[in-house]
């Protein structure tokens, strides 16, 4: 179960970054806050002046707008993809040159 929420919380981090442009100021505040900072409903709540169930029906809704996001623009999954795809080739070779590049092209991920 820790695991789980571990994942998930990277996850959403992850969605985050990549979406939060898309975000209103609220669902960003929420979300940093939740997921970045590890506040609880409650202290975001009162930081806000609103209610618990406020602030987690917030960030469920924005959850869900961050994996429909996902599904339509696919960015995290790219992303995995080619940091994969860098650590075979890194593995592939023992070439310092390149593998300094690839670790360049890595840093801009």
């Amino acid at each position: 179960m820790m695991q789980a929420n571990i994942d998930k919380t990277m996850r959403m981090n992850y969605l985050f970054d990549f979406y939060q442009g898309l975000l209103t100021d609220k669902q960003r505040n929420y979300l940093e806050r939740y997921y970045l900072d590890d506040e609880s409903l409650s202290e975001i709540a009162e930081t806000f002046e609103v209610s618990r169930q406020a602030v987690y029906d917030n960030i469920k809704r924005t959850d869900e707008l961050l994996e429909d996001y996902e599904v339509k623009l696919g960015l995290y999954q790219k992303f995995e993809e080619r940091q994969q795809l860098i650590t075979e080739m890194k593995a592939m070779t023992e070439d310092k040159a390149l593998i300094t590049k690839l670790e360049q092209l890595e840093m801009i991920e």
